[in-house]
């Protein structure tokens, strides 16, 4: 999962190297590497560890707390409602080979836990789409949050490319180039303070209602 929602995260500036025309004489070709050397001198890369921010990042700790337990009710509801239905085909079945119901009886409860075993797919069908939208809900929302942060980041860092690294996807990184806590610390401090505002606007809904009040009284 972490892969998914990182594979398109890294932010890329374009960095523009300019090549000279290549023709036979050497003073050209040595120019040409000096160019290009001084260029790549000056192109700024960093990376974030995955990892670190699916651990640390508050939005993505609590959502990924609720995403759990949307995910265990399903599947603890999905399990009962299972079970009952097969505890009411086996006891069919048990009443069936004790002939205690009329061939119109058999088919009426045979067609109805027909019905039940298709309602139940249907059941599992919705809740599981209902939690994949949910899911990539949190997926696009955690994304647009890390870049609309690094956007801002990165306006005064200045950085060419800002790469997501998770697992082995990168080979080899310099820690020297690793932004990661900064990062963190900065979607935390952001979160935070949207979550302050949000609290802020619900405190002030009731006490605007109970001005309203008093208004409608006088």
């Amino acid at each position: 999962m972490k892969k998914n929602i990182f594979g398109t995260l890294a932010i890329a500036a374009a960095a523009t190297l300019t090549f000279a025309s290549c023709n036979n004489a050497a003073p050209k070709v040595d120019e040409k590497s000096q160019t290009t050397e001084n260029e790549n001198a000056e192109l700024k890369i960093a990376y974030v560890e995955v990892d670190s921010i699916m651990s640390q990042y508050e939005f993505c700790k609590e959502y990924s707390l609720i995403l759990q337990k949307k995910g265990n009710n399903i599947q603890n509801t999905i399990n009962q409602k299972g079970n009952n239905l097969q505890a009411a085909a086996a006891n069919f079945q048990q009443k069936i080979q004790q002939n205690a119901y009329t061939r119109e009886q058999a088919e009426a409860i045979s067609n109805n836990l027909q019905k039940q075993q298709a309602d139940l797919q249907a059941l599992q069908t919705r809740l599981s789409n209902e939690f994949q939208a949910e899911t990539e809900k949190f997926n696009n929302a955690l994304r647009d949050s890390i870049q609309h942060f690094l956007a801002i980041y990165n306006k005064d860092k200045k950085y060419a490319l800002i790469l997501s690294k998770a697992g082995d996807n990168i080979l080899y990184a310099d820690k020297g180039y690793d932004i990661t806590n900064e990062v963190i610390a900065g979607l935390n401090k952001s979160y935070k303070k949207n979550d302050t505002k949000k609290a802020e606007k619900k405190e002030e809904a009731p006490v605007e209602k109970i001005d309203e009040a008093k208004e409608t009284k006088k």
